[in-house]
């Protein structure tokens, strides 16, 4: 039997409107399933979510999902060139020892790629680093000494790590406590959104 799904939390939904109706999506890293799970029934679309966790591949499966196990950092080769209209990483990217690959490799299978990942550029963090410690929040709860993620970044820096790998950036803003952040994003938001395909990129403000 299909597991009933909760509703997605206000900043995951901002995140699924920038994924077309009827799209073939290709959720990498995810999680249990609940974005490509509500991308199906909500907005028609069709697809595969990547996992390595045994227990999110088991929650996928209980909701129906098509889920694939594969260890993201041995790469997408299975896949084609632009065989999905939209690759999602969310809450992954921070996490990959082949970041700048995976984030090609997402422009070449995807037509569109969609990232979101903590931004370190918060105010909160800089703060913390200010007064010499690492910051410490609800976005990135870990200590430095048990985190997972092996990556920090900022919404400038991906900006940079796009125009640096060609890459076009459609749409990007900053999630603040579910609400988008279009002003000054990089101070002022605790996570960070990009919307982006193959082609000359730009550095969004803030």
């Amino acid at each position: 039997m299909k597991q009933r799904t909760s509703a997605l939390r206000a900043d995951q939904q901002s995140i699924a409107r920038l994924v077309p109706e009827g799209a073939r999506v290709l959720d990498l890293g995810c999680g249990d399933g609940a974005m490509l799970d509500h991308l199906i029934r909500e907005r028609g679309c069709t697809g595969y979510g990547v996992e390595i966790d045994d227990a999110n591949i088991q929650a996928c499966v209980a909701r129906g999902v098509n889920v694939i196990q594969l260890n993201l950092d041995e790469g997408l080769a299975m896949f084609g060139d632009a065989s999905f209209d939209v690759v999602l990483q969310i809450d992954t990217l921070q996490h990959l020892r082949n970041a700048e690959v995976m984030l090609r490799e997402t422009a070449r299978v995807g037509r569109t790629g969609i990232v979101a990942f903590p931004n370190f550029g918060h105010w909160p963090n800089r703060l913390a680093v200010l007064r010499g410690r690492m910051p410490v929040t609800k976005v990135l709860p870990y200590q430095w000494y048990d985190t997972p993620n092996i990556r920090v970044g900022t919404l400038q820096d991906f900006a940079v790590l796009a125009a640096k790998n060609r890459l076009q950036i459609l749409d990007s803003f900053g999630l603040q406590d579910g609400c988008e952040i279009r002003f000054w994003p990089n101070a002022r938001a605790s996570r960070a959104v990009f919307k982006f395909q193959h082609g000359e990129s730009r550095e969004p403000l803030g």
